[in-house]
């Protein structure tokens, strides 16, 4: 089976949250109690709905206060009058939903497949597949033509209950998200001691140990950290360097073999000695002293000082900046001489971000509403930013029918993102770049360094893409994972700072045997077949 999975470039919105706003629609009145039918936008008279949704911490309180919204708002007659929340999304949605005052939608709605699956038996989401084929063209073209995501986004049950996120950038390997943490070394500490970039694993221990002696900074002070990550953080994670011992691990600690085969990854010979590896890099002091405990915010602010040796994230633009101070870390050769990239299973889509709910008494209005989201133009503003604002930063200028990426300026992609993205339910298709928008500098830069470095030694054909389970299968999984993944990152952090792995290697298999990883397997192994089945 080969598809087309693509994940969220850095680019990929990563909702971080804290606040609440709301809004309240002014000489508008609330959706009446029947269904309007054939609905035309702009609506004759001013109309609206009600909808929960999550924004990003650097966002306004009121979406409604986002040009992308307001002008959705002037073209279709709809006002949306929001509960925002920028801070514990989750409880604060779920405890909405349990007080029965629902609201017409949930945008953003962050929902597991569990929460799809539970909202649906318990009659709080409606199955909108009939509404994507009677009043949602856009979307339906989609689906028509990328039948993957339509199975994607279907339920076991048959039915659809939510509209999905879709963001593509390259195909199957190339797409930009086959690889997520990438090392990132500092250059100007390599010219300085007159080092070469390393090689080999064997290499990087040295050119790390003269980070750490010879004070590549100049200041007099033994302050440099040579090594730095955080522990189980997803791209600022150190796993990108276990490819070098063998199988290799990524966040999920599974991959797809060319035979279809899933493969764990936490168990195997590679993994222990990429840990013996580590432990030995702990014990000259190569380490960061605050890797296993530190946050986000502390992570960048050292990386912004420039402090690091080697460090781990999406892109060092949002860590050290985007100047020639740091550059990739090349595919290291492990002891045997070989050279391994994991790929990761990470994808341009998600099946989550907008539902409907059974309050809802205007069905059509919301899907055409909705429909818009994924108008070409609309989806690539809702996932980037839009053009013409004149309070706030602008990502595009809109020229000849085209949005056309700004520069950065310098400035954090992700921060600009965060303040006038819409997110929500879009698609943004390979096939939109240089049609219907540009590529992002930062995203062509990345995919470009990737393609260079890393595609060369990434042998799996396939990934694990997003299937959706059954309830039960869900559930089991997550309490499986809930045990095991905090015991591999537990472990391994054990053994990094304390070594002993060769002693406890034998009761770690077993644990993981306890806790369910033979189920987990048979689980993820007959989600996978069955998805590659209706896939052919």
């Amino acid at each position: 089976m080969k598809a087309k999975w693509m994940v969220p470039i850095l680019l990929s919105s990563v909702l971080v949250l804290g606040a609440c706003g709301g809004s309240k629609g002014k000489n508008a009145k609330s959706s009446p109690d029947y269904e309007l039918e054939n609905v035309a936008f702009p609506l004759k008279e001013k109309t609206t709905l009600k909808m929960i949704s999550q924004s990003a911490a650097l966002a306004p309180k009121d979406p409604n206060d986002k040009l992308i919204f307001q002008r959705l708002e002037e073209d279709t007659n709809l006002h949306i009058d929001w509960t925002n929340y920028n801070s514990d999304f989750a409880e604060k949605r779920n405890l909405d939903i349990a007080s029965g005052d629902l609201p017409d939608a949930i945008f953003n709605a962050g929902a597991g497949d569990y929460d799809l699956l539970n909202w649906a038996e318990s009659g709080v989401i409606v199955p909108v597949e009939d509404l994507i084929d009677q009043y949602m063209p856009n979307l339906k073209k989609i689906f028509d033509e990328n039948p993957d995501y339509r199975q994607l986004s279907t339920a076991p049950d048959g039915h659809i209950y939510s509209f999905p996120w879709i963001e593509e950038l390259g195909v199957d390997k190339e797409s930009i998200h086959t690889v997520n943490d990438m090392a990132w070394i500092n250059t100007e500490w390599l010219d300085k001691l007159g080092l070469e970039m390393p090689e080999t694993t064997d290499e990087l221990m040295t050119v790390l140990e003269a980070f750490k002696t010879q004070d590549p900074n100049g200041n007099g002070e033994a302050d440099e950290i040579p090594f730095s990550f955080i522990n189980n953080g997803g791209n600022e994670d150190l796993k990108s360097l276990m490819g070098a011992f063998g199988l290799g691990d990524n966040d999920d600690h599974l991959i797809v073999d060319n035979e279809g085969k899933v493969q764990f990854t936490a168990d195997k010979e590679g993994y222990k000695e990429a840990v013996k590896y580590f432990n030995e890099m702990n014990d000259k002091g190569l380490i960061d002293k605050e890797a296993f405990e530190q946050d986000w915010n502390t992570y960048v602010a050292k990386g912004k000082e420039h402090k690091y040796g080697v460090y781990f994230t999406w892109d060092k633009a949002n860590i050290t900046g985007a100047d020639d101070s740091y550059d990739v870390l090349p595919v290291l050769a492990g002891p045997d001489g070989s050279k391994h990239v994991t790929r990761t299973n990470g994808m341009g889509f998600s099946r989550d971000r907008f539902v409907i709910t059974s309050a809802n008494k205007n069905l059509e209005l919301t899907a055409k509403w909705v429909d818009k989201m994924y108008e070409p133009l609309q989806s690539v503003q809702n996932n980037w930013g839009t053009y013409g604002d004149k309070e706030q930063a602008n990502i595009f200028e809109l020229k000849d029918g085209m949005l056309k990426h700004l520069p950065l300026d310098g400035a954090a992609p992700g921060e600009l993102r965060q303040k006038t993205e819409a997110s929500g339910p879009l698609a943004v298709l390979d096939s939109y770049y240089d049609t219907v928008t540009t590529m992002p500098d930062d995203a062509k830069w990345r995919l470009d360094l990737m393609h260079e470095t890393y595609l060369p030694y990434i042998t799996e054909d396939n990934i694990y893409p997003r299937v959706f389970l059954e309830k039960e299968d869900t559930d089991r999984l997550a309490k499986i994972e809930t045990d095991m993944w905090d015991y591999i990152y537990r472990k391994r952090a054990e053994w990094i700072t304390n070594g002993k792995i060769d002693e406890e290697w034998a009761d770690y298999l077993a644990e993981l045997k306890r806790v369910g990883l033979d189920e987990w397997l048979e689980i993820k192994q007959a989600g996978y077949d069955t998805f590659a089945k209706g896939a052919q």
